[in-house]
């Protein structure tokens, strides 16, 4: 059988036939070769970290202006819409579109137009001088203008059941998935506003929302927890944990434990959204880039950092929406912006707006 998702090798899918219930299963890609791989550092004008929506497209952007940029994008590339089923809610694809099948469209745009794109983590960086000095599997790679998109990662319970219903049932996102699960019941797991949010919005689908909460109160802010509490489509369990989430091809229900008593319960749902929280793919720039109380990237302006030449771009800064129309459009202002600073320091010829 031919590839399904050309472009990105390390991706199975479970359904090969792309039914509405197909799930990606993301495994180690196989690297791609790092362009110069061991004939000293590779040099670009634009540096990509990141290989999501936001990256992406930043990539498609940076090409057209003739910028040949490099995007590393990770051992397992695609960012989160690789473990997501159907996608409705991405402009032009009215019949909706499998994540990594979109994915994988991202990518080969930005390849028809010359980004060159390396299947590598990246490992480290340096921005104290340009050109930055970035590192991925054992190769400098040296930028004028850096790009970072790097997203951010949905938290999860650590279940393999968990792992293997994931697209089937298993959710982080309910503004993407809910529609799915219309006159369905689901779960929320989480106490804290994002959980809250979730439950409440799904609500507008679901005929019931069970609220999971390790704990007897929520963390979240007093008006959320109101709304949630007041709302009669919502049941809260206090003090219990999912220890397993049942079913074979779909969610069919969890399996919960008293956090008190050890006691151990059944709860019949459709689906479950694992709601809490994010983490934001910032290791590699903590020490260079300014974070906010909760780890993300702080931007300067539209796309700008602290350190000049460096933009940000998508869910490694935006807690707000994580969406990847959202994340998309910031890879455009990020690229137009690198390559209208680069242009600024004489390191870009002047490209009028119809290049875009």
């Amino acid at each position: 059988m031919s590839d399904p998702f050309p472009g990105f090798s390390g991706i199975s899918m479970i359904d090969e036939g792309g039914g509405a219930e197909s799930a990606a299963v993301p495994r180690p890609a196989e690297p791609s070769g790092p362009p110069g791989a061991g004939s000293g550092p590779v040099e670009a004008k634009v540096v990509i970290v990141g290989s999501g929506p936001a990256g992406l497209t930043a990539a498609v952007y940076a090409a057209r202006a003739n910028l040949a940029p490099i995007v590393l994008a990770g051992y397992v590339p695609g960012g989160q819409l690789m473990i997501t089923s159907d996608v409705e809610n991405y402009p032009g694809f009215p019949e909706g579109i499998q994540g990594p099948e979109l994915m994988a469209r991202f990518r080969e745009q930005a390849e028809r137009f010359g980004a060159r794109i390396v299947d590598l983590d990246t490992d480290r960086v340096d921005l104290s001088a340009r050109p930055f000095g970035l590192w991925a599997g054992g190769v400098e790679y040296r930028a004028q203008a850096l790009i970072v998109a790097t997203g951010a990662s949905a938290l999860w319970l650590g279940l393999e059941s968990e792992t293997r219903l994931r697209g089937r049932g298993v959710s982080a996102c309910a503004t993407c998935d809910g529609f799915f699960f219309r006159g369905k019941r689901v779960a929320v797991v989480g106490g804290g506003d994002t959980a809250l949010e979730e439950a409440l919005f799904l609500t507008r689908f679901a005929t019931e929302v069970v609220l999971i909460h390790r704990r007897d109160q929520f963390r979240g802010s007093k008006i959320m927890q109101e709304r949630a509490l007041a709302h009669p489509s919502i049941r809260v369990r206090w003090n219990q944990e999912v220890t397993a989430v049942r079913g074979d091809e779909v969610v069919s229900g969890l399996e919960l434990r008293d956090v008190g008593t050890g006691e151990r319960s059944e709860e019949p749902v459709d689906g479950l959204f694992v709601a809490i929280g994010y983490k934001p793919n910032t290791d590699a720039f903590r020490d260079w880039l300014e974070l906010d109380e909760k780890g993300y990237l702080v931007v300067q302006g539209e796309t700008g950092s602290r350190v000049e030449g460096v933009f940000i771009a998508g869910d490694v800064h935006d807690h707000r929406y994580r969406q990847a129309v959202t994340a998309a459009g910031d890879g455009c202002k990020a690229a137009i912006d690198a390559e209208r600073w680069l242009e600024s320091v004489g390191l870009a010829e002047s490209v009028t707006a119809t290049a875009w």
